[in-house]
């Protein structure tokens, strides 16, 4: 009896799962969360663009961009829709990662991706005490520290260099199959598009895989720096986005492949933004 409660249970807790992930409140936090992605992307585009045409600013991380963002015009109010967008935006990783509402399955392929629907719903998770800590004065810092924190605490740890460089790998990888998917005919939207011509759909396509390509470009070198950090035991190497950003412009030609790159980086926010409007999550 005991066994057969046990099961209804579960069965229960499994059909209260499903339902509150293809509820109405999810598919609006997560186009909320898609939004505040897409905002964060723009401003680091625009930042990135200004450096590019030698206007001045400076590169700058996820992390970087939001405290950018709190220094405009009602900044506060700002961070607190990009602090509640990051909650959203993290809670709806773990969701794709958990209860697999994009049916990736449990094949090799789909758990590749359901751990990097993990992998970044973790990401952007680590940066939202220091989005609360700009609405509270508590931050100071405008870069991936929380990045640096993470690597030189794990770096400490036994086998934390092995942890490290395999971050790193995992990172590196995940860009190039970003770049991958960018170039890919078979480019998957992770929403869904209705009442549109074929051209919007192919306008939005088109915009995905340019900023879908780009940042598995900044994503692929900060694996690569990541990695550098492990193979050189060196913690206080930087290895953020901005970081990445920098290492593109000290490239041969540098200044226009980080103008490319700053524009694919607003076009994977616009892409975001348009995911905000159009996200229609169907079972």
């Amino acid at each position: 009896m005991s066994a057969t409660n046990s099961k209804l249970n579960k069965t229960s807790v499994e059909r209260a799962a499903q339902k509150a992930t293809f509820s109405p409140l999810m598919e609006a936090l997560t186009r909320f969360g898609y939004g505040v992605r897409g905002l964060i992307y723009i401003v680091m585009g625009i930042l990135a663009v200004q450096v590019a045409l030698g206007k001045g600013g400076a590169l700058a991380s996820p992390q970087g961009a939001i405290a950018d963002i709190g220094k405009q015009p009602a900044g506060l109010i700002l961070l607190w829709v990009v602090l509640l967008g990051l909650i959203s935006y993290s809670m709806w990783g773990v969701v794709r990662a958990v209860m697999d509402p994009l049916h990736k399955g449990h094949d090799s392929k789909g758990l590749l991706a359901r751990f990097g629907f993990l992998s970044s719903a973790f990401g952007y998770a680590i940066i939202i005490l220091p989005t609360y800590g700009y609405i509270t004065g508590a931050s100071k810092t405008t870069n991936g520290s929380q990045t640096q924190k993470f690597i030189t605490t794990i770096m400490e740890m036994p086998w934390g260099r092995w942890a490290i460089g395999i971050l790193g790998l995992i990172v590196l990888v995940g860009g190039l199959y970003q770049i991958y998917l960018g170039f890919s005919s078979g480019f998957e939207r992770q929403f869904q598009t209705y009442a549109l011509t074929p051209k919007e759909v192919k306008l939005a396509s088109d915009i995905g895989r340019f900023g879908t390509s780009a940042r598995g470009v900044v994503l692929a070198v900060v694996g690569g720096l990541i990695g550098l950090t492990a193979y050189h035991a060196n913690p206080s190497q930087q290895v953020g986005m901005d970081t990445a950003l920098a290492t593109v412009l000290h490239q041969p030609y540098g200044i226009w492949l980080l103008g490319i790159v700053a524009l694919g980086l607003i076009a994977f926010g616009f892409y975001s933004m348009l995911s905000a409007v159009w996200f229609h999550l169907r079972r």
